[in-house]
């Protein structure tokens, strides 16, 4: 595209820097999980039968850097936290095996899907769609991205997020109802996959709210933190 013949100048690109190298990772889509650890189902007031997980997206251009500052969002008195392992990837396709799967990762990092619980609970007893909720803008801060080759393959490992110093969620990776391969497996039967694509596999219990002010500091085995602050 040719960047003069735009009747508007184009969006900036999003992307993610990657963990010990001036590169970056440019971010084609956002995919989401929801639901995928049962303690959370079971917070949320779900069933924590293996159900197939539940997919929702979030514009690239809610993501946020680390070490940011995310605004309070408007139209919300009930602004929540939810830690994720967040997966990149290098190779697309469409009904990937579950088999393949890893061979589709680029590296992995840390994300907050950040939610207005309050129109999301209320839009999902209507049945009307969850974008409102989640798919607002600075809502999706994510941390460097730790390629492959540098972290190996995340299937367990503690997941922890503090606001002001208080553990609020204290989990392991390996409680998601639903793993990593089988969710790139999952996904590709309903979109075809491609290179630049995150996805945010799901947040253990202890989602809770969070005020201007609150300082929430993410945390993954071998993926380093996200820290990220919420202002007025």
């Amino acid at each position: 595209m040719d960047a003069g013949s735009c009747v508007i100048a184009p969006p900036a690109r999003a992307f993610l820097p990657v963990a010990g190298t001036s590169q970056i990772f440019p971010v084609r889509r956002i995919y989401c999980v929801g639901r995928n650890y049962v303690a959370h189902v079971r917070e949320m007031g779900g069933d924590e039968s293996r159900d197939p997980p539940i997919f929702f997206q979030k514009p690239t251009d809610s993501i946020v850097q680390d070490g940011s500052s995310i605004p309070y969002p408007p139209m919300t008195g009930n602004y929540h936290y939810e830690l994720e392992l967040v997966v990149a990837i290098k190779k697309g396709g469409r009904d990937i095996p579950v088999a393949d799967a890893l061979d589709h990762i680029y590296g992995y990092g840390i994300g907050l899907d950040m939610t207005r619980r309050d129109l999301q609970m209320d839009l999902g007893k209507s049945g009307l769609p969850w974008e409102a909720g989640k798919a607002f803008d600075e809502s999706c801060p994510c941390s460097r991205l730790h390629p492959v080759e540098q972290v190996g393959h995340i299937s367990e490992g503690s997941i922890c997020l503090t606001v002001d110093g208080e553990t609020k969620q204290d989990s392991d990776l390996r409680l998601m109802i639903w793993k990593v391969p089988e969710i790139i497996a999952n996904l590709s039967k309903y979109f075809m996959l491609q290179p630049g694509d995150i996805i945010l596999t799901g947040t253990p219990a202890g989602v809770g709210p969070v005020v201007p002010g609150n300082k929430l500091v993410g945390s993954i085995d071998r993926l380093g933190k996200l820290t990220v602050r919420v202002s007025g």
